[in-house]
């Protein structure tokens, strides 16, 4: 499956990158899932999910628990949680 990935503020900053466009395995079936092969993938993603308590996930743009299924997904944004001021 083919999947638009975009990160935001810190998540981004230790990716290294804004967005991309990655080949994702049929055995990635959640958010969680996705988090724990892109960790495989660079260290740039170990630092971004290392905890990922501190990540949130948004599918095609709906804020998402980690456990949501992803199947049929375009884009799954990660971001900081936000914060009001």
């Amino acid at each position: 499956m083919t999947l638009n990935l975009v990160y935001f503020a810190w998540v981004r900053e230790r990716i290294g990158r804004g967005a991309e466009t990655r080949d994702v395995p049929r055995t990635v079936e959640s958010a969680r899932d996705l988090m724990a092969w892109l960790c495989e993938q660079d260290e740039g993603y170990r630092a971004a999910f290392a905890d990922p308590k501190c990540v949130r996930v948004a599918i095609d743009q709906e804020h998402a628990d980690h456990d949501q299924p992803i199947a049929g997904a375009r884009e799954i944004a990660f971001f900081p949680p936000v914060t009001g001021g």
